[in-house]
């Protein structure tokens, strides 16, 4: 796992980088369905409802986590890019059809899979629009939340082969 890799050159940037011992397409697989994703997106006890879901730039992506105390966070957002197997790049800056949010946490994620020994390559890379809210987004534990649902994804992938 790398927190700072070179490209990481933004000081309101947060990335980690695994190799996962899946393949690309399982880990694809588990991303491309809402029915999958709901399975491995938030770190457990905490469950994932998946209000909606529109894989094509432009198109919502909106989950709701609720934890085990009842307490919730919904992020409603909007994906940018998808290329199927190799880019996936979301934000909570933007809702569907590219219309402007106000989001509690701001941020644009670049999640990328590539080929690697005999696994996959699997980076997450989020970028704030400022200090506060990357220093924000750290206090709230990204590192172990982050880390946790990526190894949370690889154990669910790999029940996928």
């Amino acid at each position: 796992m790398s927190l700072n890799t070179p490209e990481n050159t933004h000081p309101h940037d947060l990335i980690i980088s695994r190799v996962l011992n899946v393949p690309r397409a399982a880990l694809w697989r588990a991303w491309s369905d809402p029915d999958l994703l709901k399975e491995w997106w938030c770190p457990k006890p905490w469950v994932t409802e998946v209000k909606a879901f529109d894989l094509r730039p432009g198109g919502a992506f909106h989950t709701l986590m609720t934890g085990p105390d009842g307490a919730s966070s919904g992020n409603p957002g909007s994906f940018l890019e998808v290329v199927p197997q190799s880019r996936l790049v979301f934000t909570s800056m933007l809702t569907a059809d590219w219309r402007p949010a106000t989001p509690w946490l701001g941020f644009t994620a670049i999640v990328t899979m590539s080929d690697e020994g005999g696994g996959t390559r699997y980076t997450a890379h989020v970028m704030h629009p400022d200090e506060d809210t990357c220093e924000q987004h750290k206090q709230l534990g990204f590192f172990e939340g982050w880390n946790a649902v990526i190894t949370q994804l690889e154990a669910f992938a790999a029940g996928l082969r």
